[in-house]
């Protein structure tokens, strides 16, 4: 029998797992109270259920829009001809070739070919290699809505609830059920909220603020829970920093993550004309299994280095490393706001001889509106290679860039596990776009200098 001996953890892994453990520890021991108010999710589930949902509670809820991906329509497809029910579901019906575009086989191309003649089939909305990522076409074309359930075929569906949506993550089993029935089954999550005070400083932004709740809870420290985010400091964040957040929580392993309505909201919901809704907010005496409170000022730019995305330290405090390839996309920082931070730190720079800047726009609305700003002028001036949108190149299954053995990668993107890009041996540190943009100028990781920011990016 061989045992292979593991490396003592450091003094700040033990903290960061005492933290951990207290927390999780209080959750367990919460008491529950059926007298107290209700949070964001359970007058959601409530509502939709027609019962008095509690946390804890199973509840069966119609669901507003459904959304699949192409890397989940194949099984997907199978499942709903072996069940042989038709169509019974009420609401949008989503279809996104997004994470094999372009396709990079013809095995592949086929596949698409047989999911667009299955949309016709099912009078399902279909959006076609090109239009972006799923996650961001779902909010951007009116498929989200304040007070709604909206669910998808992916764990980052959680990033509907930047729009008040209880919106989360199922599997193809669960589609096929919601297509044939109407209906799905829920567990009423417990809710952890997050307590934002204060404003974020220049050259720090949501994802440096998601990088810290991971280092503070751990991945999947809310496993099956709902983040509800609430406080001043929440109320300063523009629209895309919140769906940074929402979308970042299925890395905390959450159920829901649901943010508050407000003027930003509804601005947000009025220029795409989207409506009707019913926007829904926490009661004042709600219960929570835990309240987590952080100081916006005090945060500082942070990075996740391989290959555990719960492995965060402060950018200052990495040795210095040097950088093959910077990425900026994926579902979670590929917005405009994004891509008009890296520009504002890319503008009259060059990036750094032998590496190279990859930009993934999140969807054809950003490329345009990134276009019309000269967003994307100031990128390829500075040396980027601009990809079509879609989440393809996230996780590499087009195979438009795949990382050399040994190769050092910063990337916007949500995860950081060996693998992630088509190649285990090569090194994936997660980061935010003005960290990205500045490593792939400094050729090494680097945070950016805050006197680039102007007073807009927060």
């Amino acid at each position: 029998m061989i045992l292979e001996l593991m490396p003592l953890p450091s003094a700040n892994e033990r903290r960061w797992d005492d933290e951990r453990t207290s927390i999780r520890s209080d959750i367990k021991n919460q008491s529950e109270d059926t007298t107290v108010g209700k949070t964001m999710a359970e007058k959601m589930l409530s509502g939709h259920s027609g019962t008095d949902a509690r946390a804890g509670d199973f509840v069966v809820v119609p669901a507003d829009a459904i959304m699949a991906h192409d890397a989940r329509l194949e099984q997907t497809m199978a499942l709903f001809e072996e069940v042989g029910a038709p169509r019974r579901f009420a609401g949008d019906v989503v279809l996104v070739l997004d994470h094999y575009g372009p396709p990079p086989s013809a095995q592949l191309a086929a596949l698409h070919r047989r999911i667009r003649a299955f949309a016709e089939r099912i009078d399902a909305t279909l959006y076609d290699v090109g239009e972006g990522v799923c996650h961001n076409l779902m909010t951007e074309r009116g498929h989200v809505a304040p007070g709604g359930i909206t669910v998808g075929t992916d764990s980052h569906s959680v990033t509907y609830g930047a729009l008040n949506c209880f919106g989360t993550g199922i599997e193809s089993s669960d589609f096929v059920a919601l297509l044939t029935t109407g209906k799905l089954w829920l567990r009423v999550p417990q809710t952890l909220r997050i307590e934002l005070v204060g404003t974020l400083a220049p050259g720090v932004s949501a994802k440096d603020l998601t990088l810290w709740l991971l280092r503070r809870i751990g991945e999947d420290g809310a496993a099956y829970q709902a983040l509800e985010f609430g406080g001043d400091g929440f109320r300063s964040l523009p629209m895309d920093a919140r769906f940074t957040l929402s979308n970042h929580a299925a890395e905390l392993g959450a159920k829901a993550a649901l943010a508050p309505f407000d003027d930003r909201t509804q601005s947000w919901l009025d220029a795409r004309n989207i409506g009707p809704y019913s926007a829904v907010a926490p009661d004042a005496d709600a219960e929570y299994a835990q309240t987590i409170v952080c100081e916006l000022p005090t945060l500082v730019p942070q990075i996740a280095v391989p290959h555990k995305i719960d492995r965060v330290t402060p950018v200052e405090d990495l040795p210095s490393t040097p950088v093959d390839v910077a990425f900026i996309g994926s579902c979670t920082n590929a917005r405009i706001d994004d891509l008009r931070i890296a520009a504002e730190v890319l503008a009259g720079k060059r990036v750094a001889r032998g590496t190279r800047l990859l930009i993934n726009p999140g969807s054809s609305e950003t490329y345009l509106a990134a276009l019309r700003n000269g967003i994307i002028a100031t990128l390829v001036e500075a040396g980027a290679t601009v990809l079509p949108p879609g989440c393809g190149s996230c996780v590499a299954m087009n195979r438009q860039y795949v990382p050399a053995d040994g190769e050092v990668v910063i990337s916007t993107a949500n995860r950081n596990f060996a693998g992630r890009l088509g190649n285990a041996s090569a090194e994936i540190y997660i980061a935010s776009p003005a960290t990205v943009a500045s490593s792939a100028v400094a050729g090494r990781i680097a945070a950016a200098d805050v006197t680039q920011f102007t007073a807009r990016i927060a």
